[in-house]
């Protein structure tokens, strides 16, 4: 792992060439020795800062789930109950599929490349882990008969929206993901 005293601007420039180039490219086909090129950084500064590419790509995906967990939180407060919340995430999620250069979740794309044992499984874990939670959580303040199954069906649809989005370039898939997460939700709510 890099050197916790590495120089601050190093890294940030570093993490946001890899941002860039990962998302857009991949982060098995970007090499480290690009992020260098692009960054501007020298290399001994990326081991000082990283330690190599395993912890730039952690790094990467740990930022990307920092970022959408805090978009997610912060945008959930402009709903009222659990119920809105729920729906809510979808429409939050749906701002970022007409962003230019959107790619989908980099999550998946970083997993569909990825080996087994790679570092990415750890991180997409977590990243995983907290987009079911926060389904979960809402799904049971909502008082669902099933917050766990509701929270299985409303992660699959997340993620197929991202990549309807993405692969059939229609930022109005959101429309769609929202009407369908509000019949899940409206049925699993029905009393």
């Amino acid at each position: 792992m890099g050197d916790a005293g590495a120089d601050a601007g190093v890294r940030e420039r570093l993490l946001a060439a890899a941002s860039d180039l990962f998302y857009r490219e991949g982060v098995h086909r970007v090499t480290l020795e690009r992020v260098i090129e692009v960054s501007g950084v020298a290399p001994h500064e990326v081991q000082a800062a990283f330690g190599g590419k395993d912890e730039l790509v952690r790094a990467y995906l740990r930022a990307r789930h920092t970022r959408t967990r805090q978009r997610i939180e912060n945008g959930l407060k402009r709903f009222g109950s659990a119920r809105q919340r729920l729906i809510g995430v979808f429409a939050l999620q749906g701002e970022s599929f007409g962003e230019p250069g959107f790619r989908g979740c980099a999550f998946v794309t970083a997993s569909a490349e990825a080996w087994p044992g790679e570092v990415v499984e750890d991180v997409a874990r977590e990243y995983r882990d907290w987009l079911h939670n926060l389904f979960f959580g809402l799904a049971y303040e909502a008082r669902a008969r099933h917050p766990e199954r509701l929270a299985q069906q409303l992660v699959v649809l997340y993620d197929g929206g991202a990549i309807s989005a993405w692969m059939d370039h229609r930022p109005d898939t959101a429309a769609a993901t929202t009407a369908v997460a509000t019949a899940l939700i409206d049925n699993a709510l029905a009393g």
